[in-house]
């Protein structure tokens, strides 16, 4: 890889981030905002529903009421996934894109936790019993779910470890 290549993956990565992290925290200002007062709004009768919840726990409310643990963690993962994408451990650029909407999606959720000690979700799904999310989740289970897939199909060839 070229240096110019880095530099301009680099602003990449940055700008994708910031980008991602503001529609975040718009879309969560607007929950608290619009939502919070009326709790809920069908957007699809039985089957989507703007819903305004604050959430302290994880995904599914898994270790709810563990809010400095999970930030923690949150920000060791981005730690650590910011070090693995940066450094260029990763070798193919679908796979570093996909670990820099985890580290989003992390980043999102845990700016919420710091500041408000919960993470405000507003998506539900009613038409089946799933948890209520965010845009920040979306980010995280997308950019997760992909990877995967991306290190199936290279057969775990994702790694450069020199």
């Amino acid at each position: 890889m070229t240096k110019y290549k880095n530099f301009y993956t680099f602003i990449s990565y940055f700008l994708l981030a910031a980008a991602g992290l503001l529609l975040d925290q718009v879309s969560k200002a607007w929950a608290v905002a619009a939502l919070k007062p009326v709790r809920s709004v069908v957007v699809i009768d039985n089957i989507l529903s703007l819903t305004y919840r604050e959430n302290t726990g994880a995904a599914f409310s898994i270790l709810e009421e563990h809010t400095e643990f999970l930030t923690v963690v949150t920000i060791l993962v981005t730690v650590v996934i910011s070090y693995i994408v940066i450094s260029g451990k990763i070798t193919n650029s679908i796979a570093e894109y996909s670990l820099v909407f985890v580290a989003i999606g992390g980043v999102g959720n845990c700016i919420d936790r710091i500041s408000l000690g919960y993470v405000v979700d507003m998506f539900e799904f009613t038409f089946i019993n799933f948890a209520i999310f965010n845009v920040a989740d979306i980010y995280v289970t997308c950019g997760s779910a992909l990877f995967v897939l991306i290190f199936l199909f290279t057969k775990g060839n994702v790694f450069r470890w020199k």
